[in-house]
């Protein structure tokens, strides 16, 4: 058996014995911790949780045992630590460098931006208006400190990313660092990374790129082997995993850049205090899950072969929920038809988006709306001009607010269905006061 591709422009849905696996799976899809039935839409702010990470976590941070021993359990640790490596390499598809965790991806970034802004010679540094805070307030805070110049890519209104060719114009010979997003948190829109690399690096062969691949991550494949970056993160609570984790790899040149470390450690090495190997536990328990799923698809015995049959799966189911979103079927009507809702950066290729909508009413605000889905048993979040984790992306797409719509692979086409009835109510009942 070989892995097969159905249409990619629409995706596929999984089975229904296969959604009941992976159902199965996770915690809390169908019920809340409470018991109470609802749909929670916010995967975007904080995914569902696999059973196995959430049972390994408990498991391995039980253990009091320092991994800096060398007793038989401090070898246990050290090899956990060793695999969750290996593992984060496996999703990135990533050789040599190093492996830094952290308590969040956030920081993780501005130690990266840090790094390298301080130690790379340059004039000026590079980002889009889309990054998340924790990138575009450290490539601010340090091209303010550095007296660098900070040229920000503006987004597309229509796609709901960033071009190619906006980015790359504001790249020069002086450009000492590129940072960008893999997806919009707000669009969902990819941003095509392997022709922004391509072609930054057609203008200075040697620039640092970093990548903020943290809402990507859980829906689609990366491979470093063909866009080959300086620095990348990625948040397990936002990839079926648990918080107060942050995970990135470091390019080998990147890794040596004086960093913050203890003076006798290796000059690659970024991870500072004593290690906390549930980390690297957890990222294993979704790597296996990730690779069980592609084992439905490939016969191959690779893990990264696996994975990949396993992420790009994801992908197509999550596309076919998308398209559910906005075109409905025979059961249900979908948001580009409904009266009264109106669904933002409504890119037509599907190929290039993440299972993210932005939705409004046309006599509520996004606020509002959200509150209403609330009495309904839907959990979505308002994505608002007067929030800091919203304001400038919002004003690059000429919106006030949005409701961010984030389902993830394991809702059903029945959840989406169900969804959109909901959505469908509200419509009709705010259109009748």
């Amino acid at each position: 058996m070989t892995l097969q591709l159905p249409d990619l422009d629409r995706g596929q849905a999984f089975s229904d014995a296969l959604m009941r696996e992976v159902k199965a799976r996770f915690l809390q899809v169908d019920h809340d911790h409470h018991g109470r039935e609802r749909l929670y839409f916010d995967n975007a702010g904080g995914s569902f949780r696999l059973k196995a990470a959430v049972e390994r976590f408990a498991q391995v941070d039980a253990i009091p045992d320092n991994a800096e021993r060398i007793h038989a359990t401090a070898v246990e640790l050290q090899n956990i630590q060793a695999k969750g490596s290996a593992d984060l390499r496996t999703i990135l598809n990533a050789t040599g460098g190093s492996v830094y965790a952290s308590f969040s991806a956030s920081g993780a970034m501005f130690d990266m931006v840090r790094a390298i802004a301080e130690n790379v010679p340059g004039t000026n540094m590079v980002t889009t208006v889309l990054e998340h805070p924790s990138a575009f307030d450290a490539m601010s805070l340090y091209a303010q400190r550095l007296g660098c110049e900070l040229r920000v890519a503006q987004s597309n209104p229509v796609t709901g990313g960033v071009d190619v060719e906006e980015i790359v114009r504001l790249v020069d010979k002086d450009t000492c660092l590129l940072n960008v997003i893999y997806a919009s948190n707000i669009s969902g829109a990819k941003l095509d990374m392997a022709e922004i690399v391509r072609r930054a690096r057609e203008i200075k062969p040697d620039l640092y790129i970093l990548v903020d691949a943290v809402q990507h991550a859980p829906h689609g494949l990366i491979d470093l082997q063909k866009t080959p970056v300086d620095g990348i993160n990625l948040a397990p609570y936002k990839f079926f995993g648990c918080r107060g984790s942050g995970l990135s790899w470091v390019s080998e040149r990147a890794a040596v850049l004086p960093h913050h470390k203890l003076a006798g450690k290796k000059p690659d090495y970024w991870d500072l205090g004593s290690a906390a190997p549930w980390q690297f536990a957890v990222l294993t328990e979704i790597v296996d899950y990730v690779c069980w799923l592609g084992g439905h698809f490939s016969d191959a015995t690779d893990r990264r072969a696996l994975f990949v049959a396993g992420i790009t799966h994801i992908e197509l189911h999550e596309r076919a929920l998308l398209a559910l979103l906005l075109d409905g079927n025979a059961n249900a009507t979908g948001m580009r038809e409904m009266k009264g809702v109106n669904v933002f950066l409504d890119h037509e290729d599907l190929t290039k988006r993440d299972l993210i909508l932005g939705i409004g009413f046309d006599r509520i605000d996004c606020t509002q709306a959200v509150v209403e889905y609330g009495k309904r048993g839907v959990t979505v979040y308002e994505r608002v001009a007067t929030s800091i984790y919203s304001k400038r992306m919002l004003e690059s797409f000429g919106l006030a607010g949005t409701v961010r719509v984030s389902p993830l692979h394991c809702n059903s086409v029945a959840d989406i269905e169900k969804f959109l009835r909901i959505t469908q109510d509200i419509a009709a009942d705010i259109g009748l006061s």
